[in-house]
């Protein structure tokens, strides 16, 4: 294998690469990238065993043929090469070592077999549809922060993309719930996902797709079965592994007869929030609202550290049901409320029921809260 390459172009394919290679592992072929030449096209792959990455990358090549190289000490070699630098790529092939030049500089890297390197293209992608680089973001932005970290409730720790109906219409929904708070935004539903299966996407997955998409704009291809899914992002394609499980019904958690609203503008409340929980260090920070007709009232209180209230009149909210006390943690508070601009609504049943967040602008996300003592 012998080639050619820009340093620009192939520092921003070795980027998107490596950051799914795990720095520690016990399989040390998951730590090389594997190169391959074919026919003027270079193919760079990465993978952890649940994420593949794969980009092709523009380059003059001499020789085909391939092998793998250390991720992270390749990247680190090439992000350190000077703007504008040519780099080329040397492997004669079995046990020799890769050379890189560019300039002046000159190194060889320790490869491992390709025949070691997994592969994680076996068994056909049934179901096929594409979604906007835009609809996507918009997916994965107003869900993700509720996917759970807790490894005990594996299912619950990754995004549940599936088909659904809204008010007789098709849908694609995307939904992630932690326990203690719960996402649910919808798209119409595109061509061709009508039969789709419900799949749950892995947490680390929706987060190496949403680096790659802020580089995209246009269509992204999806192809899925029931255990795997591949995103085609321009000349990138990133397959993963689903996550085996059953995603429990979730509307039975959204509330549906709550009837008290409150309207108050999103900055305005989520700068109190912050505001009135500064007054305490613990992680699970509790905040109090408490309400009365136009008046909302929002306090801590710390034990080491005092109180804090801030005042919302009639001025900034709208709330003409009777007086409620309700408690809610504030970390959770602002990552709901951060996902919807202008004015949110908050409809309550009581102190101890599970409250519904909205956009009345915008119906089209849901999102429903845990009540905590305070």
């Amino acid at each position: 294998m012998k080639l050619k390459a820009d340093r620009a172009t192939l520092i921003k394919a070795l980027a998107h690469v490596q950051s799914v290679v795990e720095r520690r592992n016990t399989i040390p072929i998951l730590a090389n990238v594997m190169i391959a030449v074919r026919d003027g096209k270079l193919t760079l792959t990465a993978t952890d065993m649940e994420i593949a990455i794969v980009e092709d990358v523009p380059a003059s090549s001499t020789r085909n043929g391939a092998c793998t190289a250390p991720a992270a000490t390749l990247y680190d070699i090439v992000r350190k090469l000077p703007d504008g630098a040519e780099v080329e790529l040397d492997h004669p092939g079995g046990d020799a070592q890769l050379a890189l030049r560019a300039g002046r500089y000159d190194t060889k890297l320790v490869v491992l077999p390709v025949d070691d390197f997994p592969s994680m293209t076996a068994g056909s992608l049934p179901h096929k549809f594409s979604l906007t680089a835009h609809t996507l973001r918009a997916l994965i932005d107003r869900t993700k922060f509720a996917i759970s970290t807790e490894e005990t409730r594996y299912y619950l720790n990754g995004i549940y993309l599936h088909a659904a109906e809204s008010d007789g219409a098709p849908v694609l929904r995307a939904v992630a719930t932690d326990g203690h708070r719960l996402a649910r935004v919808e798209e119409s539903l595109p061509e061709g996902a009508a039969g789709i299966p419900g799949v749950i996407i892995p947490r680390k997955t929706v987060n190496e797709l949403r680096k790659l998409l802020d580089e995209v704009s246009g269509d992204i291809e999806i192809a899925l079965s029931e255990t795997r899914i591949q995103f085609t992002i321009g000349t990138m394609r990133l397959t993963s592994k689903l996550i085996d499980g059953t995603f429990p019904d979730y509307d039975r958690v959204i509330p549906r007869n709550n009837d008290k609203v409150l309207r108050v503008n999103q900055k305005d409340f989520s700068a109190a929030v912050s505001r009135v929980s500064a007054i305490s260090s613990e992680r699970h920070r509790p905040v109090k609202l408490s309400l009365a007709r136009d008046l909302l009232v929002i306090s801590a209180a710390s034990p080491e550290q005092g109180t804090a209230s801030e005042e919302l009149d009639a001025d900034r909210i709208k709330y003409d049901a009777g007086p409620l006390e309700i408690g809610f943690q504030a970390r959770y508070l602002n990552d709901v409320t951060e996902q919807i601009e202008g004015d949110v609504e908050f409809v309550f049943a009581d102190g101890a029921a599970p409250t519904l967040v909205r956009d009345p602008s915008d119906l089209r996300a849901v999102y429903v809260l845990m009540p905590m003592r305070v």
